[in-house]
């Protein structure tokens, strides 16, 4: 019992050769190369509700950035099927429809195929925390164990970008800026998506990734180690 909870929590090997072979592979991952050297999948869901215990993922969108380039050859789209009813207030927001999902696979049988396409690669998210949640909360129930993927939330990757612009200015922390990714988009004049809709999400997210990225290493923000220097730093600051 103790050796399984030690596995649900990411301390010990995943008995599953899927999670396994990553958790030994992030264990030594070097954080000092360029950032340019690192694969990246960005990645959006679309949910029930925002509860963790009792809403579901409905849909899954992510494509991969390598070499600092949006590969758009390579992206995974998929609905996904609830052990429930789709609440009509989620179907509002993400305008997916029971009709869209009556014949969509459950998550079981999608998360095999998405975290394949993940890969070794790092985890790239708007509000990430909550996107991942929910995943680790079906890969725990299927498979025993999280996924041991490192993640970068590109909100956090904003404000700390702000920050850093807004060090020589006495309003640097001025409190209407606003890091919904929509706002995002229309501030750094980035190619403009469907709202709530887990691909395009992800496409936004992309967008917005490889730009800040691309910012930040002019002002000093080289490799990966760097990037999470950063966002701790900014953290600190409140």
């Amino acid at each position: 019992m103790f050796k399984k909870m030690l596995s649900r929590f990411g301390l010990i090997p995943p008995a599953h050769p899927l999670f396994a072979d990553n958790w030994h592979y992030f264990r030594r991952l070097d954080q000092n190369r360029p950032l340019s050297d690192y694969e990246f999948v960005v990645f959006d869901t679309e949910l029930t509700g925002l509860n963790r215990r009792q809403d579901e993922i409905v849909s899954i969108g992510a494509v991969k950035v390598r070499h600092l380039q949006i590969m758009v050859g390579e992206t995974f789209h998929v609905y996904v099927k609830p052990s429930r009813p789709l609440p009509k207030n989620s179907t509002l927001i993400h305008r997916i429809t029971p009709q869209q999902i009556d014949q969509a696979p459950r998550l079981a049988e999608v998360l095999p195929d998405f975290i394949s396409f993940c890969g070794q690669a790092l985890l790239v998210g708007h509000y990430v925390g909550l996107d991942v949640a929910f995943l680790n909360r079906a890969c725990r129930r299927h498979y025993g164990a999280p996924v041991s993927n490192p993640c970068l939330d590109t909100m956090r990757l904003a404000q700390t970008y702000t920050e850093m612009q807004w060090q020589q200015y006495h309003d640097r922390f001025r409190m209407d800026v606003a890091y919904n990714l929509a706002a995002l988009g229309r501030e750094y004049g980035l190619p403009d998506f469907t709202l709530h809709d887990a691909y395009e999400d992800a496409l936004q997210t992309a967008y917005l990734f490889v730009f800040l990225i691309k910012q930040m290493r002019s002002k000093g923000i080289v490799t990966l180690r760097d990037i999470f220097s950063a966002g701790q730093a900014w953290r600190n600051l409140f």
